[in-house]
């Protein structure tokens, strides 16, 4: 109890997960901040926050601080840091103090967004800090053998970047990310009901459509939904029904994005390993992956199996947490 602390964190675009070696996950918040604009003071992190986005009086806002996977406003992000570490030591029943942390930054992340990940972990209390790739903690957390001399296919679809890799003897072979994932999706479900109905919705009541009715481009069931919004014509509110056909064709541009980043990343993978891709498949993590049909259609579209990872929504934190004994071996220690 006494002992360094280690924790693995995974600090998402919409949610923030913290790892310990002896517990499990030990938290999982959304990653939402609810500020007074006056007085710039935190009132609210994580569910309680994401409770009042699209809610909030003039002088209270409830943003996200990341973006892209990436910190977007670095002041906020230490201050959610530091209020969510608290949560995670009380719910693991005891204080985290000087913790070593290992946390994760999206492949395609530039060295100043990575010092400034290292930064906001520090300021919150953390004694070392070290840097793991999202795909290569995905696929730790997936329970994929990355260690050995086998290609592990990875999509690791999240909320603000999809990150394709293959990694094989503990290293990243090849490897795509692109900023769009889940919020994006959301974004296309606004877009289209705007233009369609003339109706303005929430990103919240446009995450609930992606879940409910939302489907990758493959043939199924017709599902009808009420959705409540604004009506832009007559400032009134207004329920429409909306079909899964057609946020299915909402989304279609944007996993083809997604389809298009693995294509590629299959693309440059050496020979050797591309033969081990078609035995073993592809694996497949995050929020995004548990979109209705994604997994048939990803199969029909690139010949190969694909799996989805055991806990698609924890893989990137646990992955985290378990890859402090094999960091020394996967990569040279940063701090």
């Amino acid at each position: 109890m006494f002992g360094q602390a280690e924790i693995g964190i995974d600090l998402g675009t919409a949610n923030l997960l913290v790892y310990s070696k002896d517990k499990g996950i030990i938290l999982n918040e959304p990653s939402v901040v609810a500020l007074d604009l006056n007085t710039k003071k935190v009132l609210a992190v994580g569910s309680d926050a994401k409770e009042m986005i699209g809610k909030t009086p003039g002088q209270i806002a409830a943003v996200r601080p990341m973006k892209d996977g990436v910190i977007a406003d670095f002041d906020i992000t230490s201050e959610m840091l530091k209020e969510l570490m608290k949560k995670a030591g009380k719910a693991a029943g005891f204080a985290i103090r000087k913790p070593t942390v290992v946390v994760c930054t999206p492949s395609g992340a530039t060295g100043v967004e990575r010092r400034a990940i290292q930064d906001a972990i520090k300021s919150s209390g953390a004694k070392t800090v070290h840097l793991i790739e999202e795909p290569v903690a995905a696929a730790i957390g997936a329970d994929l053998p990355v260690e050995e001399p086998i290609a592990n296919l990875i999509v690791d679809i999240g909320g603000g970047t999809t990150e394709v890799a293959i990694i094989s003897y503990g290293g990243v072979v090849s490897c795509n990310s692109i900023r769009l994932a889940g919020d994006k999706l959301d974004e296309d479900i606004v877009q289209y009901i705007r233009k369609e109905y003339n109706l303005l919705i929430g990103e919240r009541t446009a995450e609930n459509i992606k879940m409910e009715i939302g489907y990758a481009p493959i043939e199924h069931a017709e599902m009808k939904m009420d959705v409540r919004g604004r009506d832009l014509v007559t400032g009134l509110p207004k329920t429409v029904v909306v079909s899964s056909y057609e946020i299915q064709h909402a989304l279609r541009e944007s996993l083809m994005a997604i389809l298009e980043t693995i294509r590629v990343t299959l693309e440059s993978s050496p020979p050797e390993l591309s033969g081990d891709i078609v035995d073993r498949g592809v694996v497949i993590s995050g929020g995004g992956s548990l979109l209705n049909g994604i997994q048939e259609w990803l199969a029909e579209e690139i010949i190969v199996p694909v799996h989805l990872a055991p806990n698609p929504l924890e893989s990137v934190a646990i992955g985290t947490g378990r890859s402090l004994h094999v960091l020394k071996k996967l990569q040279k220690v940063t701090s």
